[in-house]
């Protein structure tokens, strides 16, 4: 059996000397190396910013949706959406475990496992796409992926059912990250804040502001904005479009009294709202770009050309114990797992 790099570079056919996420294609031959791990997929969760531009481009045909996600791990080897650049996270049962791999990881042949990284840089191969879910970016497969030996995952919980533990689990590094920005009497405003991963930001913040602090949901729809307020985990719900960016500060404005956000967090999965996340923020304030939409270089020049002086964050979907953290949201949380139960499963 061949030996495998720990970072899947032995997988990068074009162009040599990257790592598996940044190269355009990769070998996604399921002859398993020795330290890799072979996965019988059920689901894909599509990344929000990836399949929302990957329905508009469809038109909303079902069809077109999957002749284009087909196209694209054809063409890379991968789900990695050329125009977003961003993937998503799977779910499946284990098929075997590289001989090299197998005694330094809690996992066994046949355990139920979501993967924790990026669809972008996992080799992917489909065989036949089910159903396809337009309503909770989930696509249902028959198909097969490698894990590498670095490969991050979770094994599926028995209380909470697949789907729904897929629907939170893409999204997981949002509210452990959350957690760490936002401390007691902070104001938050959570862009976005009635999607998946805003909705988590939203109730995490809550409970590291208190009562003290202000959390302020973000959406441009009214249905999103209702459902925030009837939750009661913010105090504020704006129907604003973060694109206008001297809208989106206004508005944040008059219900801080010009204060401002301590902490922005951008959940958005459209372009162009980097310059509203800025304006919204407070002097020496921090944002944290959760959204794969996002353009670090209008961010990082957009906070210049304003004069702003903020700590910007690059959105990793990684942090230590965040599957957990995740998942242990919806078991405190009665109303949160029943939300995510209606929208996304």
């Amino acid at each position: 059996m061949k030996k495998g790099s720990p970072y899947g570079t032995h997988r990068v056919l074009e162009p040599t000397g990257v790592l598996p996420q940044g190269a355009w294609k990769i070998d996604n031959t399921m002859t398993l190396c020795d330290n890799e791990i072979l996965i019988d997929v059920s689901a894909l969760n599509i990344d929000a910013a990836s399949f929302t531009q990957i329905k508009q481009e469809a038109q909303g045909d079902v069809a077109q949706v999957e002749k284009i996600v087909r196209g694209i791990v054809a063409q890379r080897g991968k789900m990695h959406n050329p125009v977003t650049g961003s993937g998503g996270m799977l779910i499946g049962t284990v098929r075997e475990i590289g001989p090299a791999l197998a005694s330094k990881i809690d996992l066994k042949v046949g355990d139920k496992i979501a993967t924790l990284v990026s669809l972008s840089l996992t080799p992917l191969r489909i065989d036949e796409i089910v159903k396809i879910h337009l309503q909770q970016d989930q696509i249902e497969i028959r198909g097969q992926a490698i894990l590498f030996e670095t490969g991050l995952f979770a094994k599926l919980p028995q209380d909470i059912p697949e789907k729904l533990a897929l629907a939170i689990l893409d999204v997981a590094g949002a509210p452990a990250q959350t957690a760490r920005l936002v401390k007691k009497g902070d104001t938050v405003v959570v862009i976005g804040g009635g999607g998946k991963s805003g909705t988590l930001c939203v109730y995490e913040a809550r409970k590291r502001a208190g009562l003290s602090g202000c959390v302020i949901g973000v959406s441009p729809f009214e249905k999103d904005c209702l459902r925030m307020k009837e939750l009661g985990w913010v105090d504020h719900a704006l129907q604003v479009d973060a694109t206008d960016a001297l809208a989106l500060m206004q508005a944040v404005s008059d219900v801080t009294q010009g204060r401002l956000a301590d902490v922005v967090i951008n959940c958005v999965n459209i372009k162009n709202t980097e310059m509203g996340s800025i304006l919204a923020t407070r002097e020496h304030g921090k944002i944290y770009f959760f959204s794969m939409a996002t353009s670090f270089t209008a961010a990082a020049l957009g906070a210049e050309g304003a004069g702003k002086d903020v700590e910007m964050i690059v959105g990793n979907g990684y942090a230590v114990g965040h599957a957990q953290h995740a998942l242990d949201l919806l078991r405190e949380s009665t109303p949160l797992r029943r939300l995510f139960q209606e929208l996304y499963v």
